[in-house]
């Protein structure tokens, strides 16, 4: 009798983002000052009466995103949507480490690159030098900096119209420093790649460029999350997308069927 091996169990991908019950708070101060009373003044206030009240009074609390729960896996793009202020692009900064969670955990394996913060533009000096500029504070050295520095001119169509990247940032529309941003944020492997609405500028070509450079992330074992109004580049760039509304995690599944959802609750608008 010949014996058969089961079949082995595959492995699913390394994750590389925990949310583990994230609560994101913002604390908004009123302006429940005395007139003419100046900063310094008015700060050393609120300090005395919330050391005399146990508590600082004049604050207004916004609960921007309340127990929110996902894994992510290396190779995956993830889009996230939900109406406005769901509490989409403050998820991304969390993950990415600039702001601070209230309650829960966020653990990252690797460093998360939020794109248009590690490859920060400078209005007063030349597209050339934030290309250079942009690339060593992602981590690249200046010899990778040099190889890729056509394929990222290249890639924004900055010198499409004439010799942009030339010229100082202040003279660029906020579309052509939007395309020259995601250049150079996608012009190196990440391990956890953060895109807020980088897609929504430029043309279709532009768009359809942008896409195929995020599945060329995924596919070198990165994990990329995008948000976007644009349904239909959540379809064409990702296989999975989160569903915020509220500030809740309303759903998170398959591309297709969490859109589909969710464009029957916007009644079809982006």
């Amino acid at each position: 009798m010949t014996r058969t091996e089961p079949p082995e169990a595959k492995t699913a991908p390394a994750p590389t983002v925990i949310a583990d019950a994230v609560d994101i708070v913002y604390r908004v101060h009123g302006a429940g000052t005395a007139t003419g009373r100046g900063a310094a003044t008015a700060a050393l206030g609120r300090i005395l009466r919330r050391h005399r009240d146990g508590q600082e009074r004049g604050v207004r609390t916004v609960h921007a995103v309340r127990n929110v729960s996902f894994t992510a896996r290396r190779g995956e793009a993830i889009g996230l949507i939900g109406t406005n202020g769901s509490g989409k692009s403050t998820l991304l900064k969390a993950v990415a480490g600039l702001l601070p969670v209230e309650r829960g955990r966020i653990y990252t394996d690797g460093q998360p690159s939020l794109l248009g913060v590690n490859a920060a533009l400078m209005n007063d000096l030349t597209g050339e030098r934030n290309v250079h500029l942009g690339g060593l504070a992602m981590g690249m050295s200046r010899a990778q900096i040099r190889e890729r520095y056509r394929q990222i001119v290249d890639f924004s169509g900055i010198d499409d119209k004439g010799d942009f990247i030339s010229l100082p940032m202040r003279t660029y529309s906020s579309g052509m420093a939007a395309r020259l941003r995601f250049a150079i944020g996608s012009a190196k492997d990440h391990d956890v790649l953060l895109i807020d609405e980088a897609l929504a500028t430029g043309d279709r070509s532009f768009q359809k460029r942008s896409e195929s450079r995020i599945r060329e992330l995924r596919e070198r074992a990165g994990t990329v999350f995008l948000v976007s109004h644009n349904n239909k580049s959540i379809r064409d760039t990702c296989d999975r997308v989160l569903w915020l509304e509220h500030g809740e995690l309303r759903l998170d599944g398959p591309t297709a069927e969490v859109m589909r959802e969710y464009e029957r609750f916007t009644g079809g608008r982006a």
